[in-house]
This record gives structure tokens, C-alpha cells and sequence, in this order.
């Protein structure tokens, strides 16, 4: 199935939002986050420190009368220059393009399934600004097989865990972490969906360079797909 055709799947899924947080925070509680190198307020905030990074957001959360700020997708960021993980000299290779979205929001946080789903594979990835305790589950649905990745969750979410197990659409599958094992981030979610997982297990790149982007964006659809949000 083609990049383009895989979407219109995906988004004639459901006509309503599904939901990977709570489904009882309404949606005009999300608010948008830029993230990206072009927001100048980020300037004065040392975005290598997750303690003022979260200061920065949750303010912002905070000063919008919201719950949640979400976005981040195909979003050139400059957040991921403090670790080595990603950042590189060559402006080609640099792994600064963000592929799938974030959802922001306090720790401990429930994360849901928006889909029927089986365990595919689980991590602690535990690189400098890696997604720290990550979720793969797999999808079937009209004979369509594909994944979605949950990232910076507690460890408690995959110390019972098992590969195979089953979810049904709108059931709990973990928590969120905090800054102490979510790779040194402020609490929040990352959510990408895997046309194509290939050999990955309980890690895909949520992030790649200028040079992969063709190639990531056709593997790793827009989440707002099933969200629709905003």
C-alpha cells in the first residue's frame, strides 16, 4: 500500500478522534506547541536542562487554560543538539526532524490503546535523550498490518508486559515518566505510527536527518491521522 493510500486508510479509520490519553480531557483542552528551531521563544530558555524546558511548557499549558499542548510533527528542532545520540556536525546527517507527535502532559499520566492491539515488542532505551521505557503494539485492521510506538513511559509500564498480549481499543497500556527515566525530558508522549517496522524491536527512530526525511515520512504517517486534533 502506498504512503498516500496508507493515510486515507488510517483516517477513514474512525471519523471521531481517537485517544491515546484520557478520552474525558475534552479537545479544547490541547492546545498547539512549537517546538520547532523558528519559535525565537525558545531563545531564552536552555532547552538542554529538562527542568527548564518543562518550566517553559507547562507554563505555557498552564497560561492557556489547557490540559495538554501537543504537535511536533516534521518539525526541525533544535531540543536534541545537547546529546550525541542525535547530533552530528554534518547539517545532512543531524537527526533533528521530529516524526511523530508529542503530547504533553504531567507524569504518571494513563496512556491508552486508540485501537485493538497485540504486544509487539517493548524497550527501555536508555541513550541520552532516548525514548527511555517504550511501547511497539501491532495493528490489523482489514487485512492492514502496522505499528504504533509509545515513548518516555514509566518503567513500571514494562515490568509485566509480555510480548503477544492483548489490548482492546481504549484500554490503559502504561504510564508516563519523568524526567529520571524518560531520557531527560519533561513528562509527555511520543506517539509515531510504523507502516513498515522492518526488523525494529521496542525501538524506531523518532527522529532523523534532513538526507532520511523522504523515506521516514512515507513510513511514519502524521499521527493527527487518528488523533484529529486541532
Amino acid at each position: 500500500m502506498a504512503s498516500a493510500q496508507f493515510s486515507a486508510f488510517l483516517n477513514q479509520i474512525s471519523s471521531k478522534p481517537l485517544h491515546v490519553l484520557d478520552s474525558n480531557i475534552p479537545h479544547q483542552a490541547y492546545i498547539p506547541l512549537n517546538l520547532s528551531k523558528t519559535n525565537q521563544g525558545l531563545n531564552s530558555v536552555n532547552t538542554s536542562s529538562s527542568k527548564d524546558l518543562e518550566t517553559y511548557i507547562f507554563g505555557y499549558i498552564k497560561s492557556n487554560n489547557a490540559k495538554v499542548a501537543f504537535g511536533g510533527y516534521n518539525e526541525v528542532r533544535n531540543i536534541y543538539q545537547r546529546s550525541v545520540h542525535f547530533n552530528q556536525s554534518n547539517p545532512e546527517t543531524e537527526r533533528n526532524i521530529h516524526l511523530g507527535m508529542d503530547l504533553w502532559i504531567e507524569a504518571r499520566s494513563p496512556v491508552f490503546t486508540p485501537l485493538d492491539a497485540t504486544v509487539h515488542s517493548f524497550k527501555n532505551n536508555t541513550n541520552d535523550g532516548d525514548y527511555g521505557p517504550t511501547i511497539i503494539l501491532e495493528h490489523r485492521i482489514e487485512g492492514v498490518k502496522f505499528h504504533t510506538l509509545y515513548g518516555h513511559l514509566s518503567l513500571e509500564s514494562i515490568t509485566q508486559l509480555n510480548v503477544g498480549q492483548t489490548f482492546k481499543q481504549g484500554e490503559q497500556i502504561a504510564t508516563l515518566g519523568d524526567a529520571n527515566v524518560n531520557g531527560d525530558y519533561p513528562p509527555h508522549l511520543h506517539f509515531q505510527i510504523i507502516r513498515d517496522i522492518e526488523d525494529y524491536k521496542g525501538d524506531y527512530p523518532g527522529v532523523c536527518s534532513k538526507q532520511d526525511l523522504t523515506f521516514y515520512l512515507n513510513n511514519c504517517p502524521d499521527p493527527n491521522v487518528l488523533l484529529k486534533l486541532g
